[in-house]
């Protein structure tokens, strides 16, 4: 993140001494990502935040690929993807590259007896269904539907819903997740033609220390594999922090849509960007206003990128027989664009309430077996007409 947050109690003058009441030290710890190059946080633990009690045999998670080269239009309805207890087995992953997993994840209860830590790859999550608290050592951060949670690599966190019936669209970024450039000054600040602010982010809130002794379950995610890790110490220790490394939420209902007179290009939508990759937020947005405007997007090669769209909510106008919940995967090296209809519906229409979140992979990615089972069969041939259906058969 670009604005600098401070909680609690630090000392004035980082990297000195720094004591409790009683005389001892707190301890301090540099919480950053690129080396020492990044953006990064300094904390400060009641107890060393290297008190490692047990280390449990770890299990493999690495997504298993059913399709590892693809050239075909697909649809994955993951409305479909089946409830599970616990966070961790939930999630599914569908897509996957060098860059990036891509997945939903659909738990039915809290992590209550153990926390997590991604090592490897930012967080972002999309909440689609479901509501409650991502607890940090930074804060908590509330979220509901239809927020982003960006959780940087190697924070600790746990998820405590409000209710049973969650759905979250998850994002796995090997790299650190920004937002973008163009929208930036120098300094970092957003600038007033972004379709953002730092106004309209959820912050870290109600920080506390939390002073425990036993033992805490942290499963930890590196290369593929869960190690399960037991501390000594409850991993929100802290008694203050400060910098510009931390978990943060964004409500897609926050996202001011750009719009012209003409159809505007897809990276008007832009929400983050990582290594290779782009996300895009569709949200309810006026139609182009020039008398003769086609409101529908042009048919275009995806000559650089996939296009992965998960949709959300609403009327999707370019598209034919969508639910919310569904994936489209548009792969590069071949043209898309709208379904028959959709164009000559769309002129003359004003506005659109549709919601969805679209992924860019510059890089393809590979399709998995827990994919294959919500594939929608022939989407490929959704852009055939009535009468090219009648024709072939």
């Amino acid at each position: 993140m670009s604005i600098y947050q401070k909680q609690g109690k630090i000392p004035d003058k980082r990297h000195v001494v720094f004591r409790k009441n009683n005389g001892s030290l707190y301890h301090e710890e540099l919480f950053g990502t690129e080396g020492f190059g990044g953006i990064s946080s300094l904390v400060y633990h009641l107890n060393p935040p290297t008190m490692v009690k047990d280390i449990g045999k770890p299990y493999g998670v690495r997504p298993e690929a059913a399709i590892e080269d693809n050239l075909k239009a697909l649809s994955f309805k993951g409305i479909n993807l089946e409830q599970q207890k616990d966070y961790l087995q939930s999630r599914k992953i569908f897509f996957f590259n060098d860059d990036m997993n891509i997945g939903l994840a659909a738990p039915s209860e809290s992590m209550n007896d153990y926390f997590f830590k991604n090592a490897d790859s930012d967080e972002i999550l999309f909440i689609h269904k479901g509501e409650g608290v991502c607890k940090t050592m930074y804060g908590s951060v509330d979220f509901c539907y239809g927020d982003y949670i960006v959780i940087p690599r190697g924070t600790v966190y746990q998820l405590k819903f409000t209710n049973s019936e969650n759905k979250i669209l998850f994002i796995e970024s090997h790299s650190p997740v920004h937002t973008p450039k163009r929208y930036r000054n120098e300094f970092g600040q957003l600038l007033e033609h972004s379709p953002f602010c730092e106004r309209d982010l959820k912050l870290p809130r109600s920080f506390e220390t939390v002073d425990q002794k036993g033992e805490f379950k942290i499963m930890i995610k590196k290369r593929g594999l869960i190690y399960p890790y037991t501390y000594a110490t409850h991993p929100f220790d802290l008694i203050g922090w400060d910098g510009y490394n931390y978990p943060y939420a964004f409500s897609i209902f926050n996202f001011e849509p750009i719009t012209g007179r003409i159809h505007m290009p897809p990276p008007i939508h832009q929400q983050f960007e990582g290594r290779n990759f782009v996300i895009c937020s569709f949200v309810p947005r006026l139609y182009d206003y020039h008398p003769d405007a086609i409101p529908a997007p042009y048919h275009h090669s995806n000559i650089d990128s996939d296009e992965i769209l998960y949709y959300v909510e609403g009327d999707f106008m370019s598209r034919n027989d969508i639910e919310p919940g569904q994936f489209t995967l548009h792969p590069g090296g071949v043209p898309h664009g709208p379904h028959p209809g959709a164009i000559e519906r769309s002129i003359g229409k004003k506005e659109t309430k549709e919601l969805a979140v679209m992924i860019d992979p510059f890089n393809p990615v590979k399709i998995t077996k827990d994919a294959l089972q919500y594939e929608v069969k022939d989407y490929y041939k959704s852009w055939l007409s009535v009468d090219d259906h009648k024709t072939l058969v």
